[in-house]
């Protein structure tokens, strides 16, 4: 389990974050919504101490973590980040790409020469396999899609065998279709491992869609903190204050209505299916 207490960190006279604290458990996919400037990235990168908070703790499975560089080696062992601009060497092949996931488990020479045990090979081909991009593998990173190269950044966080993962908006740049399919891929592969997910998002409709939990952030502060299907219109704006669009307002409505379609239609299909097995 990771856990964030009290986390703060202010630029100045500027508060990015005020008190935000979170416990996320293994397999969870979390999402943190919010508007520019709410302090979603802030938060991402305090977690992974890429910059030092003015206050507060992080917790894996209940060891407190420092800035001391023991500490910092565990906490970049155990939490993955995969970032908006995907961060893939172009020149190298997607394998290549994939294997760079294994490199806090090498030898600094065998690091330094790329050479990569078998083992390690095979662990990035199967993270390649749960994204669907295993055909691609010899392929260099710079001859795929912008899809394909968030997928390939994904295989590349799992290869690290993380228990966290933090995802700085990682549909960003891609259009619906590619960020619908980016998002199932990272929820399902995480969710076979058993990894906890933080993800930034600023859509609304993608959260609702994906989390099992949303994470509303405002002014670096927490307004909501549950399931999506108590996201309403007035939760949108405490999250977006002088949000009027009626049709984002609505947004949570319509999604729920269309979940309970699915899932009365789920149900009807296995009533029949019943009925007809006792046919």
């Amino acid at each position: 389990m990771i856990e964030i207490r009290g986390l703060a960190k202010s630029y100045g006279d500027h508060q990015a974050l005020c008190d935000v604290s979170l416990s996320i458990r293994p397999g969870e996919f979390v999402v943190v919504l919010g508007p520019s400037g709410a302090g979603k990235s802030t938060l991402l990168r305090c977690i992974n101490r890429l910059i030092e908070p003015s206050a507060g703790d992080i917790l894996v499975d209940g060891t407190s973590l420092s800035s001391n560089r023991r500490d910092l080696r565990l906490l970049r062992r155990n939490v993955a980040m995969i970032f908006q601009q995907h961060n893939l060497v172009k020149r190298l092949s997607v394998l290549k790409n994939v294997l760079v996931g294994r490199m806090a488990d090498l030898s600094p020479i065998l690091s330094s020469l790329q050479l990569f045990p078998e083992a390690d090979v095979k662990i990035a081909l199967h993270c390649l396999e749960q994204v669907a991009m295993s055909h691609k593998a010899r392929s260099r990173a710079d001859a795929l899609s912008g899809g394909e190269q968030q997928r390939v950044g994904i295989a590349r966080a799992l290869a690290q065998q993380p228990k966290f993962m933090l995802a700085d908006e990682p549909v960003a740049s891609l259009d619906p279709k590619t960020s619908r399919t980016v998002l199932t891929y990272l929820k399902k592969s995480c969710k076979d491992s058993n990894i906890a997910v933080l993800c930034n998002l600023h859509q609304i409709d993608y959260a609702l869609e994906f989390a099992e939990r949303v994470v509303g952030l405002s002014a670096g502060r927490i307004v909501y903190d549950g399931a999506p299907s108590g996201v309403t219109g007035e939760v949108i704006r405490s999250i977006y204050p002088g949000l009027d669009d009626p049709n984002v307002l609505d947004a949570a409505q319509r999604l729920t209505e269309r979940r309970r379609a699915a899932a009365d239609a789920v149900i009807a299909a296995a009533a029949t299916e019943s009925q007809e097995g006792r046919a």
